[in-house]
C-alpha cells in the first residue's frame, strides 16, 4: 500500500480532533501539513432497490459521490461500495439507484453531547451538520468543506491498528501506512460492555450502547419501531439519566436499573441524587436501585424481550440501553509511552514521554495545576480545551514562544427534560445542601458546596441563570474561606454571587 506523510497528524475523528484541528488553522497550519485520521464512520444500507435520494446536487470525484443541498451545508459524503450493475439516475426530483447498494457515509468531527440530547427528540431533532464542531463552545460550525479550504486532509473509515511510535509510524487495517512528524492521540474512550462480562444473552439484538452517531441512528430507529414499548436503562450515570428522560420524551415506559444507592454516585451527593431520582419518579420513569442486569432473553426474532435482574425480578423490555462506564481508547501505545492512572501521563503543555507524541481528552493523564495531582478528566470541556491547549503548545515551541501551563477548572454539566446543571471544581469534602430541592416544585433551584479545609473547593447548581453559574464557577476557582456550614447553607447562592 502507498505510504502518506503528514508534518501533523491527529489520532481520532471526536471533539478534540475538531477543536486541535481549528486551533491548527488559527496558528497557521500550511495545506497538506495536517491530516485527521478516524474509524468512525456511518454504515447504512439502502432498504431495498429503487432506493431514492432526494437531493438537488451530485458531484461524482473518483469513487466518490457527494450529495448534498445548499441548505444542509453539503455536510455528508456518500461512499458507494465496488458493485457492478449499479445504475445511478440524476433527475430534477431526485437521484435513484436501482440496485441494492451498501454505502457507508462519513463524517467530519461534531459535539457528542448532542446524542444524548436533542437528537433523541421526537420533535425538532438535531442533525448534522447542525452540531459539527465548535458549536458546542459557541464557536464556528466546521463542515467538511472547512477542512478541504484548510488544505487539512479527514482521513476517515480508517482504523490504526499498528502504532511504531519510535518511527513515527501508524498502519491501517488496510495496510496503508502514516508517517507524521508530531503526533496527537484523540482516541477517547469506547463503551463498556455487558458482554465484555459474559452476561448471558447480551448480545441480542436493540441492547444499545451510545457513542458515535451510527449507535444514536440505530437506537433512533428503534424508537420509531417499539413506539410505546418498554425500555430498560442498565446504568444511573451520566448517559443513563440522560437517555432515560430522552425515551420518556419518546413516549416509552422506562425503568432505571443501577446497582449504587443513588444515581451519579460519583459526583452527586445523596441529597443531590434524591431530587433528579423523585423528579424521574414524577414523570413516570421507574427506579430500581441496588442490583444488576444478569442475563436477557430473546423472542423469535433475536430481539431483547426481559431483563433478568440479580435480584430475581425480571423487567419486560423492547429497548435496552446500556451506560455503564468507558475505557480509554490506549491498546495502540501500550509499552511506548509512561502510563498513569488509567491513561497516558502528559505535561501541562499535553507532551507524553515521547517528545513526537501528544495525547489530549479522555486518554491523558495530566497535571491538575489548581489541586496540584495528575489527574484523567472524561468530558467535553476538558477535550476541547486540552486539545487547544495541545496544538498551542506544539506551534509555540516551533515559534519559540512560551506558552503558560494548562490550568483547567473541572467542569461538568447536563440537560434532561427541563432541568439543567453545572458542577465546578472538586467534590471532596464536606457538603451543604441549600435553596429549592422539591421534586414537584414548578421551578425548582437548589444547589451545593463542598468544603475542604475550611475552604469552598466545588460547587454545583440546579435551574441556574449564566451569572449564577459565572458565579459557583469563580467560587470554585478562588476557594473562598467558609468555615461556619450553617451559616453557608443558610446564605445558599448569595454566597457565590457576592464573590
Amino acid at each position: 500500500m502507498a505510504e502518506k506523510s503528514f508534518k501533523y497528524v491527529i489520532l481520532g475523528g471526536g471533539v478534540a480532533a475538531g477543536y486541535a484541528a481549528r486551533e491548527f488553522a488559527k496558528q497557521g497550519v500550511q495545506p497538506g501539513e495536517l491530516a485527521i485520521i478516524s474509524k468512525e464512520a456511518k454504515k447504512q444500507n439502502s432498504p431495498s432497490n429503487n432506493f431514492s435520494v432526494q437531493f438537488s446536487i451530485i458531484l461524482f470525484s473518483c469513487s466518490a459521490v457527494f450529495i448534498g443541498t445548499p441548505s444542509s451545508g453539503c455536510s455528508l459524503f456518500l461512499i458507494l461500495s465496488k458493485l457492478t450493475s449499479t445504475v445511478i439516475v440524476a433527475s430534477s426530483s431526485g437521484i435513484y439507484i436501482t440496485s441494492l447498494i451498501i454505502a457507508a457515509i462519513v463524517v467530519a468531527p461534531y459535539e457528542r453531547p448532542a446524542l444524548s440530547k436533542a437528537y433523541l427528540f421526537p420533535e425538532g431533532a438535531a442533525r448534522l451538520p447542525g452540531f459539527h464542531v465548535c458549536v458546542g463552545s459557541g464557536g464556528e460550525r466546521l463542515l467538511p468543506e472547512w477542512y478541504k479550504e484548510k488544505g487539512i486532509e479527514l482521513i476517515l473509515s480508517a482504523e490504526i491498528v499498528k502504532a511504531n511510535l519510535p518511527a513515527n509510524t501508524l498502519v491501517s487495517a488496510t495496510g496503508e501506512t502514516f508517517k507524521y512528524q508530531i503526533l496527537i492521540i484523540a482516541t477517547g474512550s469506547t463503551v463498556i460492555k455487558l458482554s465484555d462480562f459474559g452476561v448471558q444473552g447480551a448480545d441480542a439484538k436493540n441492547i444499545f450502547y451510545l457513542r458515535e452517531i451510527d449507535d444514536a441512528d440505530k437506537l433512533v430507529e428503534a424508537i420509531k419501531a417499539k413506539k410505546n414499548g418498554k425500555a430498560v436503562i442498565v446504568g444511573g450515570g451520566y448517559i443513563g439519566l440522560e437517555l432515560g428522560a430522552a425515551l420518556k420524551i419518546n413516549n416509552l415506559d422506562v425503568s432505571m436499573v443501577y446497582p449504587e444507592p443513588w444515581c451519579m454516585p460519583r459526583l452527586f451527593t445523596s441529597g443531590i441524587a434524591a431530587f433528579y431520582e423523585g423528579y424521574y419518579a414524577n414523570k413516570g420513569i421507574k427506579i430500581i436501585k441496588g442490583t444488576v442486569a444478569v442475563g436477557f432473553t430473546s423472542n423469535s426474532n433475536g430481539e431483547v424481550k426481559e431483563v433478568q435482574l440479580k435480584d430475581g425480578r425480571v423487567l419486560e423490555a423492547d429497548i435496552v440501553v446500556v451506560g455503564v462506564g468507558g475505557r480509554p481508547l490506549t491498546a495502540l501505545f501500550k509499552g511506548q509511552v509512561e502510563e498513569e492512572k488509567g491513561g497516558i501521563k502528559t505535561d501541562a503543555f499535553f507532551k507524553t514521554s515521547v517528545p513526537t507524541v501528544y495525547a489530549v481528552g479522555d486518554v491523558a493523564t495530566f497535571p491538575l495545576k489548581l489541586y496540584n495531582e495528575l489527574r484523567r478528566v472524561e468530558h467535553v470541556d476538558h477535550a476541547r480545551k486540552s486539545a487547544e491547549q495541545a496544538v498551542k503548545a506544539i506551534k509555540g515551541l516551533e515559534k519559540g514562544q512560551s506558552v503558560d501551563e494548562y490550568d483547567y477548572l473541572p467542569y461538568f454539566y447536563s440537560r434532561s427534560f427541563d432541568l439543567a446543571w453545572q458542577f465546578y471544581g472538586d467534590n471532596v469534602g464536606d457538603t451543604v445542601l441549600f435553596g429549592d430541592n422539591n421534586p414537584q416544585s414548578p421551578k425548582p433551584k437548589f444547589g451545593s458546596y463542598w468544603i475542604k479545609d475550611g475552604k469552598v473547593v466545588g460547587a454545583f447548581l440546579e435551574g441556574g441563570s449564566a451569572e449564577e453559574n459565572q458565579a459557583i464557577a469563580k467560587v470554585a476557582k478562588l476557594q473562598p474561606k467558609a468555615e461556619n456550614l450553617d451559616a453557608l447553607t443558610k446564605e445558599g447562592l448569595a454566597f457565590a454571587c457576592k464573590i
